[in-house]
C-alpha cells in the first residue's frame, strides 16, 4: 500500500488527498446535475461545504472523545488529514445535521436535492474506497486467486478495489441524469442507496476486518439489508416520491 506520498521534504497523506479529490470531482458532478433537478448550483455547494466542515469538525471530536491519547501524545494529529484519525458515524452525524439545517433555512426541496447529490455520494463512495486501498484498512480474507493482493503478510482479496469497482458501476447508471423522461423525486438517490446496500451486503463477505455477530453474518451485513430492505420499500412507494417533484 502507499500511505503516503514523499516530495521532497513534504509528506503527503495519500487517504486524505484521495478523499480531497473525491470531494472536488463529486461538487463538479453535482453542480452540473442542479439544474437536472431544479436545484440551484450555488446553494448545493453550500450545502456540501456545510456538510462537510459539520462532518470534519463532528468526526474528530468524536475521535478525540474516544481515543484522547491519540492527541495527547501527537497534538499534530488533531489537524490530521488521515481519515483512519476520524469517528466515522460522529461525523456523519454532524454532517447531516449541519446539512438538515442548512437546507431547512433555504427551503431546499429534499428529494430533488437528494437526487442532485447522487454524483457527490457516488465520488465520495469512491473516494473511500481508494483512500482504504492505499492505507490498507477494509481489507479482505485470505485468498489464492491470481488477482489477490500481498497485505499484512498474506494474500487477500482487494476488496477495496471491488467496493471502488462497484461504486463506480453505480454512479454510472445513475450519472448523468436522465433528460428525458424526468425522473421521479428521490427515486435516483433511493436506486443510489438500493445499490449501494446491495453491493455492500455482499462485498462484506470478503472482509476481513468486519466484525462477525453469529455464524459467518457480519454486523455490517445486518446493517446493509435493513437499508436495502428500507431504500426497495421506498421505492414500492412511487406515487409519494412523485408528489414531491416540482
Amino acid at each position: 500500500m502507499f500511505p503516503v506520498i514523499q516530495i521532497g521534504p513534504l509528506a503527503l497523506q495519500t487517504p486524505g488527498l484521495i478523499i480531497l479529490i473525491s470531494l472536488w470531482v463529486g461538487i463538479t458532478l453535482t453542480e452540473k446535475s442542479a439544474k437536472a433537478y431544479k436545484v440551484s448550483a450555488d446553494m448545493l455547494s453550500s450545502l456540501i461545504m456545510t456538510a462537510l466542515i459539520s462532518g470534519v469538525i463532528g468526526g474528530r471530536i468524536a475521535y478525540v472523545a474516544r481515543y484522547p491519547n491519540a492527541f495527547t501524545s501527537n497534538p499534530l494529529n488533531l489537524i490530521s488529514l488521515n481519515p483512519g484519525l476520524f469517528d466515522l458515524v460522529g461525523g456523519i452525524a454532524a454532517g447531516v445535521i449541519g446539512a438538515v439545517i442548512y437546507g431547512q433555512r433555504k427551503n431546499l426541496p429534499l428529494w430533488n436535492t437528494l437526487d442532485a447529490l447522487v454524483p457527490f455520494f457516488g465520488m465520495l463512495a469512491i473516494g473511500l474506497a481508494l483512500s482504504n486501498l492505499s492505507s490498507g484498512n477494509a481489507f479482505g480474507i485470505e485468498t489464492d486467486l491470481p488477482w489477490g493482493i500481498e497485505l499484512w503478510g498474506l494474500k487477500r482479496h482487494p476488496t477495496q478495489i471491488y467496493e471502488m469497482l462497484a461504486a463506480f458501476v453505480t454512479l454510472s447508471l445513475l450519472w448523468p441524469p436522465k433528460e428525458d423522461p424526468q425522473p421521479r423525486a428521490g427515486v435516483s438517490f433511493v436506486t443510489f442507496i438500493t445499490f449501494t446496500a446491495g453491493y455492500r451486503l455482499f462485498l462484506e463477505a470478503f472482509r476481513g476486518d468486519s466484525a462477525l455477530i453469529f455464524g459467518g453474518i457480519r454486523s455490517a451485513q445486518v446493517v446493509a439489508l435493513i437499508i436495502l430492505a428500507g431504500a426497495l420499500w421506498l421505492l414500492d412507494r412511487r406515487k409519494p416520491l412523485s408528489q414531491n417533484r416540482k
